[in-house]
């Protein structure tokens, strides 16, 4: 079997927080708290779970643009965690992200063919005008015209303002793209578009994906394998196929029946309802860190906390999983 571009292992990211501006650090905030997966070369591995449970968090913590609390990531057998800043910064033309906000993540002052071109001259690759034709390449490739080289990005609508971002994503020719959200800013009319864009670029540069989403009617259609995330953990992992056709964790259940259906002759279909709030993450409960919000929950609940395991591709982290 091959060794898989990605490996995270035990992975938390906790932020402190301080009481008054010189206080010490009182209580932590648990955004990823001991999360273990792994990615294949050229697979889309798709991340999901409610706002808040620490996806994009996750996503940044794999690329070390917040440094992890603990944990291992290796990527293509290479400790990321052990390199120093000189190592790292070789290694980071291999790990690009595309930002869920694609007005946010790009600078208003600088024009699009210069954003484009910015992690070329960052590192050194080609002369200007090299960089020039690198980036109009760039330009065709995600479907923009040669005539916005000198534009703003607020000149551009959401939808191309996204495939800019992508460009510059792919600038470097990195083997692995983090797709934090990319779709949540755009209309529903444009995220087809960009989803058959991101399609065809793997399968032209072959590429490898973490695809973090709320939306799992996106992940259905795109990412063969999904992990879904409850405050700072993996609760399920496994084929998209199976996690929709039968969960095994209540939380995935309750997300999956909240997919909307086109189809009318289902609209009697009967509602599952999450009930309760989230628990807070400074103020995790015991055990299983769901069971205030399952139906299923027993004693058992509040005094172990389960641990991922399962039956080979599938995996689940419940003491009373579903059937």
């Amino acid at each position: 079997m091959n060794e898989p571009l990605l490996s995270v292992s035990g992975l938390k990211k906790h932020f402190p927080l301080k009481a008054g501006m010189f206080g010490s650090s009182t209580q932590v905030v648990k955004a990823v708290d001991d999360v273990s997966f792994a990615i294949a070369r050229q697979e889309t591995f798709a991340l999901v779970g409610e706002s808040g449970c620490g996806k994009s968090t996750l996503g940044r913590a794999v690329l070390r643009l917040v440094e992890p609390t603990a944990g291992s990531i290796r990527f293509d057998g290479a400790d990321l965690r052990a390199l120093g800043a000189e190592a790292l910064r070789r290694t980071r033309p291999r790990m690009q992200m595309v930002f869920q906000d694609p007005y946010a993540s790009l600078d208003p002052r600088m024009r699009v063919g210069d954003i484009i071109a910015e992690p070329l001259a960052t590192h050194g690759r080609g002369n200007r005008s090299e960089r020039t034709a690198r980036v109009l390449e760039l330009m065709e490739v995600v479907g923009l015209r040669a005539d916005g080289l000198r534009r703003y990005p607020h000149e551009f609508s959401g939808g191309q303002r996204q495939r800019v971002g992508i460009a510059r994503a792919l600038a470097l020719n990195p083997d692995f793209i983090v797709c934090d959200e990319p779709l949540s800013a755009l209309d529903v009319s444009i995220q087809a578009q960009v989803l058959n864009l991101l399609a065809e670029l793997q399968e032209r540069y072959r590429l490898t994906y973490l695809f973090i989403t709320h939306d799992l009617s996106v992940v259905r259609h795109f990412a063969p394998r999904v992990g879904v995330m409850f405050l700072g953990r993996l609760v399920e992992v496994g084929p998209t196929r199976d996690l929709f056709e039968s969960p095994r964790h209540p939380y995935t259940r309750f997300l999956t029946a909240a997919v909307p259906v086109p189809d009318p002759r289902q609209r009697d279909r009967p509602r599952l309802l999450l009930e309760g709030e989230i628990p807070s993450p400074i103020n995790l409960p015991s055990g299983c860190r769901f069971r205030t919000r399952c139906p299923f929950a027993t004693a058992v609940c509040a005094e172990q906390d389960p641990p991922l395991a399962g039956d080979g591709e599938r995996s689940w982290a419940c003491h009373h999983a579903l059937s």
